[in-house]
């Protein structure tokens, strides 16, 4: 299971951030390390040094420090994502670098390659590591000091690494500016919501972690006794409160940005607010964001995102009083569909100050409120009701991205709930915080667990949104013999529309929660209207207006006019290419811009054909242009240039022809408590199209995972996962099939089951695009190759030609051969590029060069010659055809 969110980044483009960003840190240096310099053309090359340090304790730590430029500057710590490693930070930590920082990452305790058991974020552990690290940055040479031993340093991070970064501020004084995101204030609060067990999401943190047995012996046992009973215990809460950042709440006195996903059901928005007060209360600075992502998918905002956090570092580590942090509060709202390109439309709504998540409340009166309603919690709390579903509402998408984009997916069953209606709504109301209704609860148990959620019901009922994907889970003890209990609903930004109406539902179980298994009849009525809060404060910001409007009437309402005409054209979708109906992918001359940049490309004039039957290997190096490609392919982001066309068809977002293609790209989440059977029924149940269309067992069949379907996915190895996703991927069968990276993390022989399931896919007529690093499993999988380098497309065509192509030699010299000379033997009329190589040289002529003419110039230059002959590994054509570049 691949468990990611976007990561955060800085000022820059900074990839995406794998969600519960982790920390660790170090005490003393075990080696030397290794150093390396990153060439880039976005500013000064960045050295890196790896260095394995370790703690006092014997655990190993592996980090990495980056820097550009001379001079000392601010210091950065950059944690990683929860089961990642360091190198999950290394694109971030080198923009970091080159916007004039010094970066540090690490692997984790228990990560990667660094060893030490998973405390999360124990003040013995992880925490009074990142003391260590800040002691050693305080020893660099790079690095601005405020005094001796104190450099001037901030802490970043996402979910768990936004935690370290707000306990280390805590904990070490030497923290001057934070930029916590998506994470926890009060981990027990997070995990245990008013004494409820948020199983799932619990579940997902043990095996993300790898399994109970890398955690602290206390954590696990904690762990297992909770999931065993279904309940959390007084010993359960204050293990996980010693290790929040409210345990310190009173010493975290620095400038805070606080980053919160509105789509959230693990660490959801009531987390930020009581961050935010407590820190506010100390009299540091503090902003607050609400992002339209969050741990159950949605839109992660990057370029937004880390243009902010940058310029709070700036700010508050450069001094520089002229960064722009942004506004006290900001929340981004989704509103619709961009015709154009099918893509959601989000705008920013700010505040002069933090509103918190009762403010400008107004009153709801609901229907037949003061009337009792009687339903069941059934025996062994089945079947649950469905809100957000932890592990496969990720990704950019998710369901909360439906929900904001007004699409019911929430289930409840008939005699589990109790609910309330109001009257259609006579204007529009926008709800910014939580509300709040009490309730009178009366149960034949003396225990009753409950899940209270607003819905947004359009006219007539036809349309059930549940915001967000959120509930609020409350248990009520001494419920027997009734008690008034005061329900805080999640907190949401959400408009309701005029004629809507607002509905409160009250349900007995939630698949992402413990619910008691005994049998229960729950009786509720209610003794308040529903609160409602709406935050008058926060205005959205209007688009801004072409400036002819206000200087040339007349001319605007001719500009007017034309743009309308244009548009209608450009909206238009693009006619099919009937020559191409039956050709499952034609890319022409496409090219994609980095943002903010004229003139440097992600990928530039890219074309290439894919036939039917095929099993196509896209290669390249990091950087070259791979993933762009497929994220275009896919319709989630538009090139500036040429065009995709699939199956004749022009490749847009939403075009109705993706529907024709699947995609496994980066993993797959999946419910582990749940059989992968039902992971998959439950997948394609939320894409809401026919189960005949699934074609489950042809699917199924093909990723050859047997009686497996019927266990659990938390019993699955690693490549019984990745066969389960490649399984998903393949439901309805798709035409084209995209792969990046599908054997990623499997062993020899899960690598050669992988890729019988590519073949076997492929040779019923349907077409395979994989991406992948390990060179000689494409070779034997794949029929044909697309090699890009830079954006390019250096070469394509059969895997045959390109491997035995004869413009690629094999120089036998016995002894190594030297950088110098490799450059000469490069700069040779003739030859295209020359790579140093086990036992001697590799080298790719142009079409002006010859073995023999290569012969001469070699023996000039007194290469000690051996052999000369064509090669016959795909690693091979693959360095020569980039020049090293990898």
């Amino acid at each position: 299971m691949d468990l990611r969110l976007p990561r955060l980044r800085g000022p820059a483009q900074r990839g995406r951030r794998r969600w519960f960003a982790a920390a660790a840190a170090v005490v003393v240096l075990a080696g030397a390390g290794t150093w390396t310099a990153v060439a880039s053309d976005d500013g000064p090359a960045v050295h890196r040094t790896d260095r394995v340090m370790t703690t006092g304790a014997g655990v190993n730590i592996d980090t990495s420090f980056f820097t550009a430029g001379s001079g000392r500057r601010p210091a950065v710590l950059l944690g990683h994502g929860f089961g990642g490693s360091k190198d999950d930070m290394r694109r971030e930590a080198e923009q970091l670098a080159r916007d004039g920082y010094a970066v540090l990452t690490w692997s984790a305790r228990g990560f990667g390659r660094s060893t030490g058991k998973i405390g999360l974020n124990d003040p013995k552990g992880e925490v009074a590591d990142v003391s260590k690290l800040i002691d050693w940055l305080a020893k660099r040479p790079e690095v601005r000091l405020d005094t001796s031993g104190d450099p001037r340093v901030g802490v970043a991070g996402g979910s768990y690494g936004g935690a370290i970064s707000l306990l280390a501020a805590g904990y070490d004084k030497r923290v001057d500016a934070i930029a916590p995101s998506i994470t926890y204030w009060n981990l027990a609060d997070a995990l245990f919501p008013n004494d409820v067990f948020k199983k799932l999401w619990a579940g997902i943190f043990i095996n993300s972690g790898g399994g109970c047995g890398h955690f602290e012996a206390q954590l696990c046992a904690m762990y297992n006794r909770v999931a065993e009973s279904g309940k959390p215990d007084a010993q359960a809460r204050a293990l996980l409160e010693e290790r929040s950042p409210s345990a310190v709440g009173d010493r975290i006195k620095v400038p805070t940005l606080i980053l919160q996903g509105q789509t959230d059901s693990l660490f959801p928005l009531g987390q930020a607010d009581a961050m935010a007060k407590a820190i506010r209360a100390n009299g540091a600075p503090v902003d607050v964001d609400w992002i339209a992502g969050g741990h159950d998918g949605g839109n992660p905002e990057t370029s937004r995102v880390e243009a902010r956090v940058g310029s709070w570092f700036d700010r508050y580590l450069k001094d520089d009083k002229n960064a722009d942090t942004g506004p006290a509060f900001r929340v981004t709202r989704t509103g619709g569909i961009d015709s154009t390109d099918g893509a959601a439309q989000l705008r920013g709504a700010s505040g002069d100050v933090y509103p918190g998540l009762e403010s400008g409340e107004h009153t709801i009166a609901l229907s037949d409120g003061r009337r009792e309603q009687t339903f069941q919690n059934p025996a062994g709390a089945s079947p649950p009701a469905i809100s957000a579903l932890p592990g496969i509402g990720g990704g950019t998408g998710g369901l909360s991205q439906l929900s904001a984009l007004g699409l019911g997916v929430s289930l409840d069953f008939p005699g589990q709930y109790a609910q309330f209606d109001s009257s259609a709504l006579r204007g529009d109301l926008r709800i910014t915080g939580s509300p709040t209704v009490t309730v009178h609860v009366r149960s034949s148990t003396d225990d009753a667990v409950l899940f209270g959620k607003v819905y947004d019901v359009g006219p007539g009922g036809t349309q059930q949104v549940l915001p967000s994907q959120l509930v609020a889970p409350v248990r009520v003890t001494g419920a027997k013999a009734g008690k008034d209990v005061k329900i805080v609903l999640p907190a949401i930004d959400h408009d309701v529309q005029k004629g809507h109406r607002l509905r409160l539902v009250l349900a007995s179980t939630d698949l992402g929660y413990a619910s008691p298994a005994a049998p229960a009849t729950y009786t509720v009525s209610l003794k308040s209207d529903l609160h409602v809060p709406t935050a008058p404060g926060v205005k959205t910001a209007a688009a801004v207006l072409p400036s002819w409007v206000w200087w040339l009437p007349l001319a605007g309402a001719l500009a007017a006019a034309a743009l309308l005409l244009t548009g209608r054209r450009r909206t238009a979708p693009v006619a099919p290419d009937p020559e191409l109906a039956e050709v499952p992918l034609q890319i022409t001359d496409l090219s994609k811009r980095y943002a903010k940049s004229a003139d440097r490309y992600a990928v530039r004039d890219l074309s290439f054909r894919v036939e039917k039957g095929q099993v196509l290997g896209l290669l390249g190096p990091n950087g070259a242009g791979k993933t762009t490609t497929l994220r275009m392919l896919m319709g989630l982001i538009k090139p500036d240039g040429g065009e995709i066309r699939v199956f004749g068809h022009a490749i847009r977002p939403g075009a109705p022809v993706l529907s024709r293609v699947g995609a496994f790209v980066e993993g797959a989440g999946f419910l582990p408590h749940l059989s992968g059977r039902e992971n998959l029924e439950l997948y394609w149940q939320a894409t809401g199209r026919p189960a005949e269309d699934a074609h489950m067992e042809e699917a199924l069949e093909i990723a050859g995972l047997g009686d497996a379907l019927a266990r659990a996915v938390r019993t699955y190895s690693q490549g019984m996962r990745q066969r389960l996703a490649i399984a998903q991927a393949m439901l309805g069968l798709p035409d084209l099939l995209i792969l990046d990276e599908p054997t990623n993390g499997l062993d020899p022989p899960q690598i050669r089951e992988m890729r019988e399931v590519m073949i076997r896919y492929a040779a019923a007529g349907r077409t395979v695009i994989v991406s992948s690093h390990l060179l000689a499993e494409v070779e034997q999988s794949c029929t044909h190759l697309v090699v890009m380098d830079r954006g390019r497309l250096i070469q394509a065509g059969p895997v045959s030609e390109i491997v035995g192509s004869g413009d690629t030699l094999l120089v036998g010299t016995g002894v190594p051969v030297e950088g110098p000379v490799v450059e000469k033997v490069g700069a040779l009329p003739g030859v295209a590029s020359a790579v140093a190589a086990e036992g001697g040289l590799l080298v790719r002529l142009d079409e002006g060069g010859s073995a023999e003419r290569l012969l001469v110039e070699l023996v000039r230059l007194e290469v000690p010659v051996r052999s000369v002959g064509p090669h016959r590994r795909l690693e091979d054509a693959f360095l020569t055809l980039i020049g090293g570049a990898a």
